[in-house]
């Protein structure tokens, strides 16, 4: 199925009322589980966060496509913030990076099985682009310091962190992502 077909897909089912609950209820888990996003490993410092806000995005794009991936993971952190702002004014990069995350869990998951080989490449590619490049810029922006010696800096700790977290947060997408889809099917044949 292509990515244009997916995001029309993913269109309709926000049309459905059963998917628009459940975005909703994810998006509220996604905005609970990012105030406990400051949880560090105290043996790497500040560098490796770990927070389980990926995974209501990646059962919305899962469940309900693209669309709803990208609506949780956007809505997600302008609505975090409004909640618990952290440190400063409100910064739109992190807002684009979650709904790039959602596209991403969405165009691999929807309409498609969730298998390790998909989650290990779906999630490869978000924290390749999203959270270490992207990341990395964001961060250069908000610490007014645009140089590529502190660009290269930032996308070091950045490479640590997702080396840490990637056996766990790959085998939690898979997990979740297959009871997900499990639920889904089984709702909507009794409907």
């Amino acid at each position: 199925m292509s990515a244009i077909k997916k995001l029309k897909g993913s269109f309709g089912e926000m049309k459905n009322i059963y998917a628009l609950t459940a975005v909703a209820m994810l998006l509220a888990l996604r905005v609970v589980l990012g105030m406990f996003a400051n949880a560090t490993l105290p043996f790497f410092g500040n560098n490796v966060k770990l927070s389980g806000a990926f995974l209501p995005i990646a059962i919305a794009g899962s469940a309900f496509g693209p669309v709803a991936g990208a609506v949780v993971g956007a809505f997600g952190d302008i609505i975090s913030f409004m909640i618990v702002p952290t440190g400063g004014a409100y910064f739109p990069g992190f807002t684009i990076s979650g709904l790039l995350t959602g596209l991403i869990y969405g165009l691999a998951f929807y309409k498609n099985r969730v298998t390790v080989f998909r989650t290990i490449i779906a999630w490869t590619v978000n924290m390749i682009l999203v959270e270490t490049f992207l990341a990395a810029f964001w961060l250069c922006i908000l610490q007014g310091n645009l140089t590529s010696g502190m660009y290269l800096t930032l996308l070091g700790t950045r490479f640590i962190s997702v080396a840490i977290k990637c056996i766990p947060e790959i085998l939690l997408i898979f997990a979740v992502g297959k009871l997900a889809s499990k639920i889904k099917i089984s709702n909507r044949l009794k409907a």
